[in-house]
């Protein structure tokens, strides 16, 4: 799916994300785990498109040269939603559809489908951002990922703002909406609990720099190096 060659970041001549090579699979999870100022959200941003990079990146192996044409193949969602409070929960989500020519009656089979997934009714739908409740902020962000029916998910922290009731029940919800639709899916966050609880593959980074990547228990089974222990057991003892 995604092949990263030598993708560096920089910014007035600070090095936000070194010189990267990784690959991702089609239909794996990848975690990127790390404290704050890791390069996690730098490096998922040039995923998108969105981040300034030197270096190659090739989706199902071609070099990205147009990321307009790309970016229908991927859902984005980030922190608290990012949805534009002036359009209702549903002119939010059906944003691109209308961008790209979709037909009305395409779009409300859509809308209704996705509903049903991720548990908000027409009610909610109708509703404007400052309307809703963090979890459903993020549920209409999801659904707005999802609209265009893209091949990867792409999502930078989306639990953090949550309180840790609404956020264990919405993680329990993104986790089986992930195995419904077997999508490549690429996750930011700084927990290594949640890491853990949506499986798949770690990638721990540090001051832009990949430390070490395998499954949780690889990593606490044979930690890389001090950082890497030391990262572990911090989030072990909270």
């Amino acid at each position: 799916m995604y092949k990263l060659d030598a993708v560096r970041v920089t910014f007035g001549g600070v090095e936000a994300l070194a010189p990267t090579t990784l690959a991702i699979t089609a239909g794996e999870t990848v975690v990127l785990l790390g404290p704050s100022g890791s390069g996690k959200s730098t490096l998922v941003r040039c995923l998108i498109g969105l981040s300034p990079y030197e270096g190659t990146l090739r989706l199902d192996g071609a070099p990205v040269e147009d990321w307009r044409i790309v970016r229908r193949r991927l859902g984005y969602v980030i922190q608290e939603g990012g949805l534009f409070p002036h359009l209702s929960a549903q002119g939010n989500v059906i944003l691109a559809a209308r961008e790209f020519g979709w037909d009305q009656q395409r779009i409300a089979a859509r809308v209704e489908e996705l509903a049903d997934l991720v548990a908000l009714d027409s009610a909610q739908l109708d509703r404007f951002p400052s309307e809703l409740s963090g979890g459903q902020r993020q549920r209409v962000a999801m659904m707005r990922a999802l609209m265009l029916g893209p091949d990867v998910l792409l999502l930078d922290e989306p639990l953090s703002a949550l309180d840790p009731v609404t956020r264990l029940r919405l993680a329990g919800e993104l986790r089986d909406i992930f195995a419904r639709l077997g999508m490549t899916v690429v996750m930011v966050t700084h927990s290594l609990r949640e890491a853990g609880f949506f499986g798949g593959r770690a990638v721990l980074m540090r001051g832009g720099h990949i430390v070490q990547q395998g499954s949780i228990a690889e990593l606490e089974a044979r930690p890389a190096d001090a950082f890497v222990a030391e990262f572990l057991a911090a989030e072990a003892a909270l």
